[in-house]
């Protein structure tokens, strides 16, 4: 696909800051095609933007509402999911509220680049991935350096945030006995043994949600 005349401009959304500074750096090498022009944690979109990636970290995904708000904002010509989370119903869902784009979190930079220019030309991609498989190793997430995993991250910050397993289940659409696993696991690496240890875990460590906008990230408009 050849490059549009100009970089295509792109607003990172997610609630939490750290997993969008990683996202934002994917494109490093890749400026002259696409250019960061806002990352909005926990804000709405500012600026008038050809992409919006909403990234699906610790996000209420499954409540859509959040979704639903990006695509009746005039300023945001495109938005595109961001996940790991290729539930069938997750996808569905996404098609008819008329997202632009259901993209894997385990492309490669290139890949995501591309397939975000294909979106930006009027194509709808939605990447097809029947199992759970690591997020791209340039990618960052809280507690990603103390040997947390992506989804181990994930099912901590929605402990911080106050959801019971119930919701976290529905939320994540995994089972109530794989987020009782996951949770397991996680308590054994943060050396928690309640509820209560894990979210004061949590608010210490970077697990609450921020609010937050970075404009012209490494000087985009």
């Amino acid at each position: 696909m050849p490059s549009p005349a100009r970089p295509i401009t792109v607003a990172l959304v997610d609630d939490y800051d750290v997993v969008l500074k990683g996202l934002a750096h994917l494109f490093d090498d890749y400026r002259d095609r696409v250019i960061v022009a806002e990352i909005d944690a926990n804000a709405p979109v500012s600026d008038s933007v050809d992409v919006v990636l909403y990234d699906s970290f610790a996000q209420p995904e499954a409540d859509h509402v959040e979704i639903v708000e990006l695509l009746r904002n005039p300023r945001a010509r495109r938005v595109v999911v961001y996940t790991w989370n290729f539930h069938p119903d997750l996808i569905e869902i996404a098609r008819n509220q008329g997202v632009h784009g259901y993209l894997s979190k385990t492309l490669s930079a290139a890949e995501l680049v591309t397939a975000i220019e294909a979106v930006h030309a009027g194509a709808r991609i939605f990447n097809d991935q029947s199992r759970r498989a690591p997020s791209q190793p340039g990618l960052d997430w809280p507690g990603k350096r103390e040997g947390i995993t992506d989804r181990e991250s994930e099912i901590l910050a929605l402990i911080t945030q106050g959801k019971s397993n119930a919701e976290i289940a529905r939320l994540t659409y995994l089972s109530p006995n794989t987020v009782k696993s996951y949770i397991r696991s996680v308590y054994r690496k943060i050396g928690a043994t309640s509820r209560t240890q894990a979210v004061l875990y949590g608010v210490r460590h970077g697990f609450t949600p921020d609010t937050h906008r970075i404009d012209h990230w490494l000087g985009g408009p």
